[in-house]
């Protein structure tokens, strides 16, 4: 007879991947090479992943973002309309009161979509797990990379590039640094599908709408320090 794998095991087995995987190459930026090893913290980076925080954070996230600046004209916004098209009886055509009635042409809608805001808040305990739920599958799938020195002189798109294919990262990055730092976002905003970012702005969807998760390492410091 099969066997059936309960949820709990599953988790168990999941967990015990991403703690398995707890050491991550950091790369010099400077020198374009490895230079040693980071152990990850794992209350942070080695939890297991709550798809259904992940998930309501998400749509949280998109709804906090719509400017919700949709609006339709009712009957009595439209110009016009003001006087009766053609007396109530006797004409065989049907009754109108106005020619601004949601069935004309030109006419008011009813029940339209008015102005109004789709934010609303979460519980912060809520979106601490979510986030490091967001960033152990990244750990999970091996798609974080570590960077001692992240810093640029001057603004550099060439530096961010030669970065990148260091990394051998090919496709949608994240660059996260510990604070805001614009030599990294002018260098990186020409690159596509770079976004730089930085540790009090993180957040679950840039993280997932993301293939690669690339960290200064004085940023893994901070999110461990603030979220661990």
């Amino acid at each position: 007879m099969e066997q059936t794998v309960s949820s709990e095991a599953r988790a168990k087995v999941s967990y015990a991947r991403i703690s398995s995987r707890k050491v991550k190459i950091v790369i010099d930026l400077i020198r374009n090479k490895s230079v040693g090893d980071i152990e990850l913290n794992e209350a942070v980076f080695g939890q297991e992943v709550n798809k259904s925080a992940l998930h309501q954070v998400v749509v949280n996230y998109l709804a906090n973002q719509r400017q919700g600046t949709q609006s339709t004209k009712t009957r009595s916004e439209v110009s016009g309309g003001g006087i009766k098209p053609w007396r109530q009886k006797g004409t065989g055509r049907a009754r109108q009161g106005s020619i601004r009635a949601t069935q004309w042409i030109k006419g008011g809608i009813a029940l339209g979509p008015k102005p109004r805001d789709y934010s609303y808040t979460l519980n912060k305990k809520l979106k601490r797990v979510a986030l490091k739920s967001a960033l152990s599958a990244k750990v999970l799938e091996d798609e974080i990379k570590v960077v001692e020195d992240m810093k640029v002189e001057g603004y550099k798109t060439s530096v961010i590039a030669n970065m990148l294919k260091s990394l051998d990262v090919n496709s949608k990055a994240l660059i996260v640094t510990c604070d805001k730092d614009d030599l990294i976002v002018k260098s990186a905003r020409n690159i596509k599908g770079v976004t730089p970012t930085f540790v009090n702005v993180l957040n679950v969807y840039d993280i997932l709408s993301h293939d690669q998760l690339i960290i200064a390492k004085e940023a893994v410091a901070k999110i461990e320090e603030v979220f661990a």
